[in-house]
């Protein structure tokens, strides 16, 4: 069995007049994208084997950018750099490997297109249809020579590209927002829900890639934010088709809530400095790591679900349907003035509910409450501007506290699980004593929300 990685080089300034296309150097977004995409690269295997490169010089700079991000690996002492590389035609490059590729179980080749995409297509039938600047793909091919190779012979085992291994990067593919300044109410509402589903769906490709954590953080915003407009209407005015559409949003937007859960954690944990990690934490991370990938996997699953699709599809179409075209040609401003001051209302009584033996699930329930204030209020924001700018401290208590609490039921997880069932005692106390440390830290975020001043108390004015 061999494996072929073929990596596409990262972006590239256009010739200038009197440059040659082969001098072609890395504009600073391909040193970006090298950035982004070295780690996922090293983790499928691609720096395992032989390591080939064109001769040109932004396939040269894409090898140093790797190995920058990369210091271990050694990859400028490993490369061989070959004139045959620096083609364009796939066939060239398929005589390259039959005739002088070294007999490396594992070869990685950093060229250019359109060669590279076609030669993947050429031997595995699954390919995809285009390889970005930068992007790469891993064949698996059943052959003990490489003058063996025959047209879909080979299986495409994974594909990688910046925009779904880095949001930073993703952000400047990403579906503009709306210009809504100007537009009626109706338009403004309707507008703000078909973009959050176009978000939803531009983010799938780099949630089921699974490489940044942030790509889940933002589709199950867009998710909850769709929920949230649409709940609002439907209290206005209910319409039960969009109500029962509705729903399949709602449950993908539960089925991402353990693993944004397990993602924060591991985040918190891998961002302390080696000296500040305590001798349990390593242990705890793994485990995390382990039920991460587990929900990853179930969520991938039900993404490619034909439910998934037909669920997400009805919302979509019912978001140009007749029943919600009829509620939004009804809606005032003063009705969703009147909802918006209701769940502020609502928000207050949950907050003077709150005491210090309150369930740490009424917390949660009024953080789910502010966000439902702030994305109405955010539909018209040159109105609500001083009550936008007041609720980003009260949301990052609330979430700081929510965090903390799941964090506390995972760990009370890990404690349980067959593999630490024979914990040594000194790890049992480890455990006992990081508890009672999110415990106390809980209790502090605690005291702090309930000194907060209810929502529908206007700021004191300045003197």
């Amino acid at each position: 069995m061999k494996h072929l990685y073929l990596i596409r080089h990262a972006k590239a300034r256009q010739a200038d007049r009197d440059q040659a296309d082969r001098e072609r150097p890395l504009r600073r977004r391909g040193h970006r994208q090298l950035a982004a995409m070295a780690h996922p690269l090293e983790r499928i295997g691609a720096f395992d084997g032989a390591l080939y490169v064109s001769s040109a010089t932004r396939a040269r700079q894409t090898l140093l950018g790797l190995a920058v991000a990369l210091p271990t690996q050694d990859l400028t002492k490993r490369a061989h750099h070959s004139d045959d590389l620096y083609t364009f035609d796939a066939r060239q490059l398929r005589r390259w490997l039959q005739e002088s590729a070294p007999e490396d179980a594992a070869l990685t080749l950093i060229g250019h297109n359109p060669a590279l995409l076609a030669l993947a297509q050429w031997l595995a039938q699954a390919s995809p249809e285009r390889l970005p600047t930068a992007g790469a793909l891993h064949l698996a091919l059943p052959v003990d020579r490489w003058e063996q190779l025959g047209k879909h012979c080979g299986t495409l085992v994974a594909s990688l590209a910046p925009t779904e291994v880095s949001h930073a990067l993703f952000k400047g593919s990403a579906p503009d927002a709306p210009a809504l300044k100007g537009l009626s109410l109706a338009e403004r509402v309707h507008g703000r829900l078909v973009h959050h589903y176009q978000r939803i769906r531009a983010l799938e490709p780099g949630v089921k890639a699974g490489w940044d954590p942030e790509f889940l953080h933002q589709y199950r915003v867009n998710l909850r934010r769709s929920r949230a407009i649409a709940e609002s209407l439907l209290s206005i005015t209910p319409k039960p088709k969009v109500k029962k559409a509705l729903e399949g949003v709602k449950r993908s937007a539960r089925a991402t809530s353990r693993l944004r859960d397990l993602d924060v954690f591991l985040m918190g944990l891998e961002g302390k400095p080696e000296g500040e990690r305590g001798a349990i934490e390593p242990a705890v991370a793994a485990w995390l790591r382990e039920q991460a990938e587990a929900e990853h996997r179930a969520l991938c699953q039900r993404m490619a679900s034909r439910r998934y699709r037909k669920q997400l599809r009805r919302w979509r179409d019912a978001l140009d349907a007749k029943p919600m075209r009829n509620l939004l040609d009804t809606l005032e401003p003063d009705a969703i003035e009147q909802v918006l001051t209701e769940r502020m209302a609502r928000h207050d009584a949950q907050w003077r509910a709150l005491d210090d033996t309150a369930p740490d699930e009424a917390i949660h329930t009024l953080r789910k409450t502010v966000k439902r204030v702030r994305y109405l209020a955010e539909l018209a924001p040159d109105r609500h501007r001083d009550l936008l700018d007041r609720l980003p401290t009260r949301q990052t208590l609330l979430g700081d506290f929510q965090d903390i609490a799941s964090q506390r039921g995972l760990l009370a997880e890990f404690r349980e699980a067959p593999a630490t069932a024979s914990l040594s005692p000194q790890t049992d106390d480890a455990l006992t004593a990081w508890d009672r440390a999110l415990s106390d830290r809980m209790a502090e975020l605690r005291s702090r929300i309930l000194a907060l001043p209810p929502l529908t108390e206007a700021p004191a004015a300045s003197a």
